[in-house]
């Protein structure tokens, strides 16, 4: 099924099983998840396009797309047709951003990177099924040119790590904004949402709250003037 005709590594992850204490359980955020994979369909509606994701236990929000991500993709400034450039889908899970990002400016490239095999092989399988896999280029962290910046990066990053490895996240991925570049996040307010703004502005970052819904900040972030 092809979006436009429907309408309407692991050695270095992004969080280090260090980082965020003994596991005892599959995270999303594990690098190889433990737990059978028992794969699902989920249906959801983005910028008057309908989607249909193959989605698996052991990825993040499996069961639903997730309020946060529904959040961010209904408030943020999607890409229009005419837009280029390179993306980023940091932490890209099963890959419904990413999808929406490529469904929508088909002559750009998004980049989809996540710590979790599982979510990078279902973002593949996503994107191919969708006619979308020439231009969504899926990959581990330590797997992305190093000297490759981004237009713009989208995330709804993976805040019950923790504070100090969510802002460690931010400082390797943000600094990769290309000149004229524009960071789209969204955080749950419960969860630190305010304080990262705070911590974000404080580091140097241009940031605007553009929306506030369901418990949820999407914020705009760009380099210094």
């Amino acid at each position: 099924m092809n979006a436009q005709n429907v309408r309407h590594p692991a050695a270095s992850p992004l969080v280090t099983r260090r980082q965020t204490g003994p596991v005892t359980a599959d995270h999303y955020f594990s690098a190889e998840p433990a737990a059978p994979e028992v794969r699902r369909e989920i249906a959801f509606r983005a910028a008057g396009r309908d989607y249909r994701l193959t989605v698996a236990s052991g990825v993040f929000s499996a069961g639903r797309l997730d309020p946060g991500t529904a959040v961010l993709l209904r408030k943020a400034d999607l890409p229009t047709a005419d837009v280029t450039g390179t993306f980023l889908d940091l932490g890209c899970g099963y890959g419904p951003i990413a999808c929406v990002l490529a469904s929508e400016a088909p002559d750009a490239v998004v980049h989809a990177v996540d710590v979790n095999s599982r979510a990078r092989e279902l973002t593949e399988l996503n994107a191919e099924t969708l006619g979308l896999a020439d231009r969504v280029r899926v990959s581990g962290p330590d797997d992305v040119p190093v000297d490759l910046t981004f237009d713009q990066i989208w995330s709804n990053p993976p805040t019950h790590v923790g504070k100090a490895e969510l802002r460690a996240l931010l400082e390797r991925w943000l600094p990769r904004l290309a000149p004229g570049g524009v960071a789209w996040l969204v955080i749950n307010r419960h969860l630190g949402g305010d304080s990262l703004h705070a911590w974000l502005v404080e580091s140097g970052w241009q940031v605007e709250r553009i929306a506030s819904q369901q418990g949820f900040r999407v914020l705009k972030v760009a380099r210094p003037r």
